[in-house]
């Protein structure tokens, strides 16, 4: 199903999430909550409007999912050279993978039309 184009000032936040480590399920949706929350927090002090705006429009999150952790630091470049708030997840290791594993890149929240000239062709999770 493709995907819609954004609303005029529309923000949402994207979490995107490492196919290579084939994390499980609700080992995931923990990776991506984490990003969500972290770029929350951020977002209340850093720029009141943009999380204001994304609040009060049902606060949107869109997980995708990218094959390697060198095509989600090629995401993050593209973000900050846009100013598009990043966010990185580390684990702590006491699961599935080593202390340290990047596992999730969060973006946001930002304008939509900004998260998606960067993130539009990547795959949902």
């Amino acid at each position: 199903m493709p995907r819609r184009p954004p609303a005029p000032g529309e923000y949402k936040v994207v979490l995107i999430l490492r196919a290579e480590l084939r994390l499980t399920a609700g080992k995931a949706a923990v990776q991506a909550a984490h990003a969500a929350v972290m770029l929350a927090l951020a977002a209340e002090h850093r720029d009141r409007v943009a999380f204001d705006r994304w609040v009060s429009a049902g606060q949107k999150k869109i997980a995708l999912v990218v094959p390697t952790l060198d095509d989600l630091e090629g995401v993050e470049r593209a973000a900050r050279a846009r100013k598009i708030p990043t966010v990185w997840v580390e684990d702590a290791g006491l699961t599935e993978v080593p202390p340290g594993t990047r596992t999730c890149l969060g973006l946001g929240p930002a304008p939509a039309s900004e998260i998606d000239a960067i993130t539009g062709e990547l795959s949902l999770l």
